[in-house]
């Protein structure tokens, strides 16, 4: 099984990699950019080539970039979705200079203009983005926390969008658990586990998730917070987590924990408790 977090890339991008050897990763997620501005620099081919040596010699695999965090892709805003589509391609490419196979990103707001307006700007920017980065990075759909006017809380929101994507090899799905929990999935009971995940493969397929964001939550089953909490310390809670790990389908895929650093727990902490929960396995089970 394994288990990552994300990682900083302060003072080098490439340094994310030693940072994640040293956390006790198996694999890991970063921002390959600042991601709260619009403005970032490009890639030096040196600092790029260090990035990708440092993945061959530690072995640490799969590699996710994640989007910035200002890009809404289903915005109305003409300026904003400009923008964010322009930025969602140029992470593709990143991806690709890095070697990252994986770029992760949500769906976006519509803002109050409606979920099927929205669903069709997010189609338009990826099917827009995928043919201006001809590469073979894949886009990783995430679901949300049901947050209002958000795009993608549901799974069959999420496969409404893939069902418009010209290119649909290029799209796998991130599945969050705190993100599906605030949205209404139950994850706390091996029951509710169970009928969450037969729906979840039912609309997206299990063949096409490609990443699990294993996360608890803040916020109470269906709240529509986006509130991450350390692993078992959450409504969630430490039986819910552990029923999700001793489960097939959460111990066969990359798991990244994004969960807070703080006097309780930090990331080594966490990846530790995941390891405990799942019965000790590391490594690439």
């Amino acid at each position: 099984m394994k288990v990552g977090v994300h990682i900083s890339i302060a003072g080098s991008i490439s340094r994310s990699v030693e940072r994640a050897r040293d956390a006790g990763c198996d694999t890991f997620q970063i921002f390959s950019r600042n991601p709260r501005g619009w403005a970032f620099k490009d890639l030096s081919e040196e600092d790029a080539g260090h990035f990708r040596e440092n993945l061959r010699s530690t072995g640490l695999s799969p590699v996710f970039d994640h989007m910035p965090y200002l890009p809404n892709l289903a915005t109305p805003r003409e300026d904003m979705y400009e923008k964010s589509c322009q930025t969602l391609t140029e992470e593709l490419l990143r991806c690709n200079t890095l070697n990252i196979p994986y770029l992760v990103t949500h769906l976006g707001h519509h803002l109050g203009d409606g979920l099927d307006s929205g669903r069709k700007r997010v189609i338009q920017a990826v099917n827009r983005a995928l043919g201006d980065a001809p590469n073979h990075v894949m886009l990783l759909l995430e679901n949300t926390a049901g947050e209002k006017n958000g795009v993608g809380s549901s799974f069959e929101d999420i496969r409404a969008v893939w069902d418009g994507i010209e290119q649909p090899s290029r799209v796998g799905f991130c599945f969050d658990t705190c993100h599906a929990f605030g949205a209404g999935y139950e994850l706390r009971t091996p029951d509710g586990i169970e009928d969450t995940l037969a729906r979840l493969d039912e609309m997206l397929g299990f063949s096409n998730i490609h990443l699990i964001h294993f996360n608890d939550s803040r916020g109470t089953l269906g709240s529509g917070l986006d509130r991450h909490e350390h692993i078992g310390l959450g409504a969630i809670g430490e039986d819910g987590c552990s029923s999700m790990l001793q489960n097939e389908f959460f111990r066969s895929r990359p798991l990244i924990c994004e969960t807070p650093v703080d006097e309780r727990r930090d990331d080594r902490g966490n990846i530790a408790k995941v390891r405990e929960l799942a019965g000790g396995a590391a490594g690439g089970e």
